[in-house]
């Protein structure tokens, strides 16, 4: 392959992981979609939303850990940013920032989100997964209050 070659496919890895990471960030503000999220995921896949989240190991789990989402977080606005992202020849790794204005399903109540993605990527039979993502959270915050007066809902700490 020459240099032009692996410079060109380099960024077409890029772009194919941010087109992922879209893809997760519609399916979620679409209600969601546990399908549709399992299916960005290799089959041992890991989503790991920590204490704040919880934590789904492999396919059927990150799906199960979907279903009823929407109900948990009824209204989300996925602001993904910043990417940096690193290939290797089949793996890499993916450095983002997420600003998300949400609902609590349970109370109604308007929340700010803003977390650090920390994800890596397989290629699988020629197409980008993700196989582990993480979210650090660095607020989930009451709308009125903000993150300076109460960092965290009650309960949801990392």
């Amino acid at each position: 392959m020459t240099d032009i070659e692996s410079r060109l496919a380099r960024l077409e890895d890029i772009e194919e992981i941010k087109q992922l990471k879209a893809k997760y960030c519609r399916y979620c503000d679409e209600g969601y979609d546990p399908d549709g999220i399992a299916s960005l995921f290799t089959e041992d896949g890991i989503w790991d939303g920590g204490r704040t989240f919880g934590v789904a190991k492999g396919g059927d789990a990150i799906r199960k850990h979907f279903q009823g989402a929407a109900s948990r977080i009824s209204i989300a606005r996925h602001q993904v940013m910043n990417p940096i992202i690193e290939v290797g020849d089949d793996t890499a790794t993916g450095h983002w920032l997420l600003f998300q204005p949400c609902t609590d399903g349970t109370s109604g109540e308007a929340v700010w989100l803003a977390a650090t993605y920390n994800d890596q990527y397989q290629k699988v039979d020629g197409r980008w997964l993700i196989s582990h993502l993480s979210i650090d959270v660095a607020f989930f915050s009451p709308y009125g209050k903000g993150w300076a007066e109460q960092q965290f809902l009650d309960g949801r700490q990392p």
